[in-house]
C-alpha cells in the first residue's frame, strides 16, 4: 500500500456507504486472525510450560512488567492520531515517524541502564541481564507504529492481521527451539524480541512509506498532545493493570508469579483477542459517523450487546472449566495456576465490556477524559489489590474481578455524558445476557456436583472430556436463558448473521474500494488469500 499521494495527502478514503462493509470485514480479519494468535499462544504455553519452570516465567515477567510500558508509548498515541485524525498528510506522519523514533531510542537506553534498580526491588539480579536483552523490543516497536497506523486507517486490517500472526508464530517458534535447545528464560527473551522485529519488517513491507525528514508543519503539535493524552491515560492505567504483578513477584517471588501470570494470561486472553483487536476497527468506523447521531449510538448499542452476549457465555464457562483448561494446557505441575484461574472467571465477561469504554472516548476525541477516568480506576483498582494482598495470588485475582465489576457502569456514564448517552440503554441491551449466564452457570455447577463422575479422572483425556461436557451443558442451558430473557431468538440471529459477515474469506479474494485505489497491482495480488 502506498499511503499518500504525489502532493502528500493521504489516498484512502471511504464514503458512509462503504463504510459498514469495510468495518465488518476488517472485524472479521481481526477476529479471525486473534483466533488463529490464540491458538498460536496455547500451542507456545503446552510445549513451554513441559520445557521451562514457573520460575523461568516468572524472572521474564518481571522485566515485561515495566518494558511493555515502553514498547507502548507509540502504540498507544500515535496509533490513534492517525485513525482518527480528519486529515493526516506525508509530513505529519513523518513527524509523528520521527518523535517516536526518537523517544523510542531514548526509552531503550534508559530501560537499560535501570535493569539494575530493577533486580534490587525483586532481590534477583538475573533480572539485570533480561533487561539488557528485552530493552532492544522498545526501540524495535518504535520503528513499525505509522506504518502500521497507516494501514488501519486505510481499512487495511486483513493485512495488519496476517502481519501479527506472521510475528507471532516467528516469536512463539523461536521460544519453542530455544527452549528445546536448553536455552532456560533465555528462549522466552528470544521470542519476545523476535516478534516486534518480525512485526516490524512486514510494516515496511506492506506499507510502502518512506518517511521524510522531520519539518515544521501546521497541527504536529496538536497531533502529539492528543497522542501524550491517550498514552498518559495508558500509563496510568498500565500501573493499575500491572500493579498486582509488581506485588505477587515482590512479595512471592518469581515462581508464584509464574503461576498467577499463567493464570492470568489466560483471563487476559480473552480481552486481547477479542476486544482490543476489535478497537481500532471501531474507531475508525465510529469516528466516521456524527457523535450525535442515532445511527452512532446504535451501532455502539449493537456492538455492546454483541460483546455482552459472546463475554458473559464466556466467563462463565471458563469459570467452571478453567482448572481443567490449565491442566490440559500447561500439565502436571500447574495446579496452582488453576486455583488462581477459578477466582479470575466470573470477572471475563465484565473486562470484555468495560474494555470497550474506550471506543466512546477515542471516537468521540475526549482522550482527556478518558485520562481522568483511569485516575479512578487507579484509585479503586490499587486499593482492592492492597486488600487482595493478604490472600495471596488468589486474593489478587479477586480483586481484579471486583474491579470490573464496580467500575463498570460508572465508567459508562462518565464516558457517554459528553453527547448524551444515558446509562439507561447501555444496561438494557446487556442485562439479559448478565442474568442468563449467572441462571446457567450455577445451574451447571448443580448438575456437576451431583455428577460424581466429572472428577474420576486428574488426566489430560479427562480434563478434555470434562471441559467438552460441561461447555456443552453450559452452552445449552445459556443460549435457553437467553432465548427466554429476550422472548425469542433476535439476538442469536444476529450474532449469527454478524458471524457470516465477518467470514474474511468470503470477501478478502476482491479487495475493497479503497484498496483497489491505493495498491499497485503486484501488492494486491500478493496479499489476496
Amino acid at each position: 500500500m502506498k499511503p499518500f499521494d504525489a502532493s502528500g495527502a493521504f489516498l484512502p478514503s471511504a464514503d458512509r456507504s462503504e463504510l459498514r462493509g469495510l468495518a465488518v470485514r476488517g472485524a472479521g480479519a481481526t477476529v479471525f486472525s486473534s483466533a488463529l494468535m490464540s491458538a498460536l499462544q496455547i500451542i507456545a504455553s503446552v510445549f513451554l510450560a513441559r520445557m521451562l519452570t514457573p520460575s523461568d516465567f516468572g524472572l521474564v515477567a518481571m522485566v515485561t512488567t515495566f518494558s511493555l510500558l515502553l514498547v507502548n508509548f507509540g502504540l498507544n498515541g500515535f496509533t490513534e492520531v492517525v485513525l482518527q485524525w480528519e486529515m493526516i498528510d506525508h509530513c505529519q506522519a513523518s513527524n509523528l515517524f520521527w518523535i517516536n523514533v526518537g523517544a523510542g531510542l531514548l526509552l531503550t537506553t534508559g530501560f537499560a541502564g535501570a535493569g539494575s534498580l530493577m533486580a534490587r526491588f525483586y532481590s534477583n539480579p538475573r533480572v539485570t541481564h533480561v533487561a539488557l536483552g528485552v530493552c532492544l523490543t522498545i526501540f524495535i516497536t518504535s520503528t513499525s507504529v505509522v506504518h502500521l497506523a497507516l494501514l488501519k486507517r486505510a481499512m487495511r486490517f486483513s493485512a495488519a492481521s496476517a502481519n501479527e500472526i506472521v510475528s507471532r508464530a516467528v516469536s512463539v517458534v523461536t521460544s519453542i527451539l530455544l527452549a528445546w535447545a536448553g536455552w532456560g528464560y533465555w528462549a522466552l527473551v528470544a521470542g519476545v524480541v523476535a516478534q516486534p522485529l518480525s512485526q516490524s519488517v512486514g510494516a515496511w513491507t506492506l506499507c510502502r512509506w518512506i518517511p521524510g525528514l522531520p519539518r515544521r508543519v501546521a497541527g504536529t503539535g496538536s497531533m502529539v498532545r492528543f497522542a501524550m493524552n491517550i498514552y498518559g491515560r495508558f500509563t496510568v492505567n498500565y500501573f493499575a493493570r500491572n500493579m498486582d504483578n509488581l506485588l505477587v513477584g515482590w512479595r512471592f517471588g518469581s515462581g508464584p508469579l509464574g503461576f498467577y501470570k499463567k493464570a492470568y494470561d489466560l483471563f487476559l486472553l480473552s480481552a486481547s483477542q477479542l476486544v482490543s483487536p476489535l478497537t481500532n476497527v471501531a474507531v475508525a468506523a465510529l469516528s466516521r459517523l456524527n457523535r450525535d447521531s442515532v445511527e452512532y449510538r446504535r451501532y455502539l448499542l449493537s456492538a455492546l450487546g454483541v460483546t455482552a452476549f459472546v463475554g458473559m457465555g464466556l466467563g462463565a464457562d471458563l469459570t467452571l472449566v478453567g482448572k481443567d483448561v490449565i491442566r490440559l494446557v500447561l500439565g502436571p505441575g500447574w495446579e496452582q495456576a488453576g486455583r488462581i484461574f477459578t477466582f479470575f472467571g466470573p470477572g471475563v465477561g465484565i473486562m470484555l465490556l468495560y474494555g470497550t469504554i474506550g471506543w466512546i472516548h477515542l471516537s468521540i476525541g475526549t482522550p482527556n477524559r478518558w485520562f481522568r477516568w483511569v485516575a479512578v480506576e487507579f484509585t479503586v483498582t490499587g486499593l482492592l489489590f492492597l486488600l487482595g494482598l493478604a490472600w495471596g495470588p488468589e486474593g489478587m485475582a479477586m480483586a481484579w474481578t471486583a474491579s470490573f465489576w464496580i467500575l463498570t457502569i460508572p465508567a459508562f456514564w462518565y464516558a457517554g455524558k459528553p453527547i448524551g448517552l444515558r446509562i439507561t440503554p447501555v444496561v438494557a441491551s446487556v442485562w439479559r445476557f448478565v442474568i442468563a449466564s449467572v441462571l446457567a452457570g450455577f445451574t451447571s455447577a448443580a448438575i456437576i456436583r451431583t455428577t460424581r463422575s466429572f472428577a474420576a479422572s486428574s488426566d489430560s483425556a479427562g480434563a478434555l472430556a470434562r471441559i467438552v461436557i460441561i461447555s456443552t451443558l453450559f452452552g445449552g442451558l445459556y443460549l435457553g436463558a437467553v432465548v427466554l430473557l429476550h422472548r425469542g431468538y433476535a439476538p442469536i440471529h444476529q450474532l449469527l448473521r454478524l458471524s457470516r459477515e465477518m467470514v474474511p474469506w468470503r470477501r478478502l479474494s476482491m479487495p475493497s474500494p479503497v484498496i483497489s485505489a491505493t495498491c499497485d497491482p503486484g501488492t494486491r495480488e500478493a496479499l489476496t488469500p
